[in-house]
């Protein structure tokens, strides 16, 4: 029998309540937090959301962008779902805190979108 659930919507989400929210997969494995938002200002999008990922109380801790179709939020639990698991998530394109690459060439972001398997947002 097809779910006939209706999924209702609030609306818009503020970035101050996306940092910090947790990302879970289907699982409900805790994979990190998300630390930052990709705003791409000549195509008016948000590119990526930054994931923090692995490491203990910081340390050893890697970022990881994962393109923003790649996640879908849950208003019930406040959280964010992406369908990957810790593996996918671990060898994906990542870098520290301390050295972010240039987020704004697309050919970098065309690698990240493919690795997820998504489309590129700008064409």
């Amino acid at each position: 029998m097809p779910d006939t659930s209706v999924q209702l919507r609030d609306g818009m989400l503020r970035s101050s309540k996306c940092i910090g929210s947790k990302v879970v997969n289907p699982e409900g494995e805790s994979l990190g937090r998300i630390e930052d938002l990709v705003i791409d200002p000549y195509e008016n999008q948000i590119a990526a959301a930054v994931v923090s990922f692995g490491g203990f109380l910081g340390i050893g801790e890697k970022l990881v962008p994962v393109p923003l179709s790649a996640l879908s939020y849950d208003a019930r639990e406040q959280r964010f779902l992406i369908n990957v698991d810790k593996e996918t998530l671990r060898n994906g394109p990542s870098f520290r805190h301390d050295a972010w690459p240039a987020l704004m060439d697309r050919v970098w972001a065309a690698d990240l979108y493919s690795y997820y398997g998504y489309p590129p947002y700008w064409g």
